[in-house]
């Protein structure tokens, strides 16, 4: 289970940072930024865990405590910019976005992955930060619950392709939907299944 022993190994302000959304054929890139602070609740600290190992309700609830009780901000890299300049360099926009969001810059970022975002403050990576950090994986929760409601709600303009539940990923309904109904102006036409549709319609 994560636990706070990194942003202590670290001192000063900690953010954990950590994105969903770098895989999906569709949608944004969603980037959250969370400073566990002194004094935040440890019923709460022993129930967060990576976003993945959560059922979407438990996230939802896990998400809203999160939010009331540690100083939280969103990033987004939308599909046009992941298309313009690719998809990590879209999650560093998201990332910076989320922490400027931040009431104050912290002393340094915890960030899960292995390649560090240019931050106007100390990074440091952690691969595997959602399952070791409780800024990291508070953060992977608060990112995750955004962007699946921002799915679901695309769901209902662009219906079809499942968003709802497969949230833009490459599933078999989506694929096949992207092959009958074709791209809409969500997709990622950088992504390879996207760009092989264009082609042909080309």
């Amino acid at each position: 289970m994560p636990d706070l022993a990194l942003e202590a190994a670290e001192g000063g302000v900690c953010a954990g940072i950590d994105e969903v959304g770098r895989g999906p054929l569709a949608g944004p890139v969603v980037a959250a930024a969370v400073v566990i602070p002194a004094g935040f609740p440890a019923d709460l600290a022993a129930v967060i865990d990576d976003s993945k190992r959560l059922s979407p309700a438990t996230r939802t609830d896990l998400a809203t405590a999160i939010r009331a009780h540690a100083p939280a901000a969103l990033g987004f890299a939308s599909v046009e910019a992941i298309d313009r300049v690719n998809i990590l360099q879209a999650t560093f926009l998201a990332m910076a976005e989320a922490l400027a969001g931040l009431d104050a810059v912290p002393d340094v970022a915890l960030v899960d992955g292995n390649r560090p975002p240019p931050l106007p403050c100390r990074v440091r990576t952690v691969v595997g930060g959602d399952g070791r950090s409780l800024s990291i994986a508070a953060a992977s929760i608060v990112a995750k619950v955004a962007r699946d409601a921002m799915m679901v709600e695309l769901a209902e303009t662009f219906p079809g392709y499942g968003w709802e539940t497969n949230m833009g990923y490459g599933s078999k309904a989506h694929l096949d939907a992207l092959g009958r109904l074709g791209v809409t102006p969500h997709h990622r036409r950088t992504f390879a299944p996207v760009a092989r549709i264009l082609e042909r319609m080309s």
